[in-house]
């Protein structure tokens, strides 16, 4: 992991929130073996006693759980890791809606923000998925022979200089 860490917030704490996202977007697998407490305090360069006061924290709210002779590992529990994935979220909505506000946005104009930011990004993953879709069929047409390897290059080469 590529720990990180700020001075607003206790060392503890940030490495449970730093496990947790760890946990909730799949870098530490379900039923995986985390590293000795040592191993991660030394990784995460902290304190082997501030790296087990996080684990056991995470022990409590049931992402990580102990066997007690071969160490802790990842729940394997699937609700537990989506209802901190939802909580994270809501967490980053929060803070998002709390500085958006600081910056003087109406809940009006944010939304109509956050509407012209998704419909770009639609509009790109559209374009994206067109230019797959492309490409992949000039493979397949090469393949079962329907068009030369010269015309697939050329086709290739006309539809990657496009802007």
């Amino acid at each position: 992991m590529n720990w990180q860490f700020s001075n607003d917030a206790p060392i503890y704490a940030q490495l449970i929130g730093q496990i947790r996202a760890g946990i909730v977007s799949g870098a530490f697998s379900p039923g995986e073996r985390l590293p000795s407490v040592r191993d991660l305090a030394m990784e995460a360069g902290v304190n082997p006693n501030t790296m087990q006061r996080a684990l056991t924290e995470l022990e409590r709210d049931g992402l990580v759980y102990s066997q007690r002779t071969s160490g802790r590992y990842v729940t394997e529990d699937q609700t537990a890791i989506m209802e901190a994935r939802h909580a994270l979220a809501a967490d980053r909505v929060r803070s998002f809606l709390t500085d958006m506000e600081r910056l003087g946005f109406e809940k009006e104009d944010l939304l109509s923000l956050l509407r012209q930011v998704l419909i770009t990004i639609s509009k790109n993953l559209m374009k994206t998925d067109l230019t797959m879709t492309i490409l992949i069929t000039i493979l397949i047409l090469t393949k079962r022979k329907k068009i030369s390897p010269a015309a697939r290059n050329a086709a290739m080469y006309r539809f990657v200089s496009l802007p």
